[in-house]
């Protein structure tokens, strides 16, 4: 059954919320405040974190950024009343994984939940190390090593790389990387999918221009071509 930490500290939401997901058959834990629901995430390791912005002691962000620096793989949803461009981007920027603006209906919530938690448990399923040729990474401690020398990648690329590991030497669409990547209500474009491919390339390709490892399949999106 899978365990759902909500940290949100206005007391009608929380209570909403939690009734709304014990109603589904999950496991609630709750957080009144950041401080603390950093320090239950920490502790009891939920399937899930639930996690409103605007909160005393640590905001959202704050607690996103934190679980993310101590290589916490937990899937963040940011429930926020704030629908402006820029604080998504610092949310999904901190770490989470999708967001929802305020207000929202009790169905998107739950298909969203459903749809995490699948993509959480198909993602612990999937390798955890990667060897390219001379280049290792590390996806569970977001670490990829030249021989000695660390790569510095974005937590987009590593997301894009665990993503392409799932379904090695077949293809990932431009829009399958979007929605589970940036989040399927999110506002990038494919386009963004094709600059993100063309930077880890420059990071982890001997040769970006012909790649071994990321190939392009045309008119559909990337593949991670490995065991060849």
């Amino acid at each position: 059954m899978p365990r759902i930490l909500i940290i949100e500290d206005e007391l009608p939401m929380r209570t909403a919320l939690k009734d709304c997901l014990e109603a589904e058959g999950h496991r609630v834990l709750t957080a009144a405040d950041g401080e603390a629901g950093l320090k239950r995430a920490v502790e009891e390791k939920p399937d899930l974190v639930l996690l409103d912005v605007m909160m005393p002691k640590l905001d959202g962000f704050a607690v996103c950024a934190e679980l993310r620096r101590l290589s916490q793989p937990v899937p963040i949803l940011m429930l926020t009343a704030k629908g402006q461009i820029e604080d998504r981007v610092t949310g999904l920027d901190a770490g989470a994984d999708d967001y929802l603006v305020k207000p929202f209906s009790t169905e998107e919530l739950l298909a969203r939940v459903r749809a995490m938690l699948r993509r959480y448990q198909r993602d612990t399923k999937a390798a955890t190390m990667l060897k390219l040729g001379e280049v290792q990474i590390d996806l569970a401690k977001q670490i990829a090593m030249r021989g000695r020398k660390e790569l510095h990648l974005t937590a987009k690329e590593f997301a894009m790389l665990r993503l392409l590991s799932e379904t090695p030497n077949e293809p990932v669409s431009r829009e399958r990387f979007l929605d589970v990547v940036w989040g399927y209500a999110s506002f990038p474009t494919t386009r963004t999918v094709d600059n993100h491919i063309a930077s880890l390339r420059a990071k982890i390709e001997s040769d970006p221009d012909k790649p071994r490892w990321i190939k392009t399949v045309h008119g559909v999106g990337y593949r991670l071509e490995v065991g060849g």
